[in-house]
């Protein structure tokens, strides 16, 4: 008998509910068509939060979809369409899972790999911090780059500005 796939698992418990890919995508936050189609062809795995999501949508059980996918081997990178592409983090390659970053991320992340050590604790103070942008401030112009800090957040206030 043949070895039962997630791909095919997914794919029954898709159209047994009565839903095309579209369909299922629109109803599995951070999950497109495309990556539905891939895990069907098995030639990229989803995340478990997605197929928890899908497990509830199609009225199957969690358990089934998550241990076939462990029990899944996917097809290399080079037999799926077009994977590769900018966007991906090495641990995304490896796992077959693409991460799509908005405009917005991107120049973030960008940015936060051009900043040097400085700049990147400022940047996670900033990011971590529960308090409000007035302490968060006061506690980055006090640190040992304030000076640097304070001119390129100023800098930057006025290219977002458009001045």
């Amino acid at each position: 008998m043949a070895k039962t796939t997630l791909g095919i698992l997914l794919k029954e418990a898709r159209t047994n509910a009565g839903l095309t890919q579209e369909q299922l995508a629109k109803k599995v936050p951070g999950v497109t068509a495309s990556d539905i189609s891939k895990a069907e062809r098995d030639v990229a795995p989803l995340t478990q939060e997605a197929l928890k999501q899908i497990a509830k949508v199609t009225n199957v059980t969690q358990k089934s979809l998550i241990e076939a996918a462990k029990a899944t081997k996917y097809a290399s990178a080079s037999n799926g369409s077009g994977s590769g592409a900018a966007g991906k983090t090495s641990a995304a390659k490896a796992s077959g899972q693409s991460v799509k970053l908005t405009a917005a991320e991107k120049k973030l992340l960008n940015l936060y790999r051009k900043a040097d050590t400085v700049k990147k604790e400022i940047v996670i103070k900033i990011l971590e911090s529960d308090t409000d942008s007035t302490g968060i401030l006061g506690g980055i112009l006090s640190s040992k780059a304030g000076d640097e800090t304070l001119s390129a957040l100023l800098k930057g206030a006025k290219e977002l500005l458009g001045k």
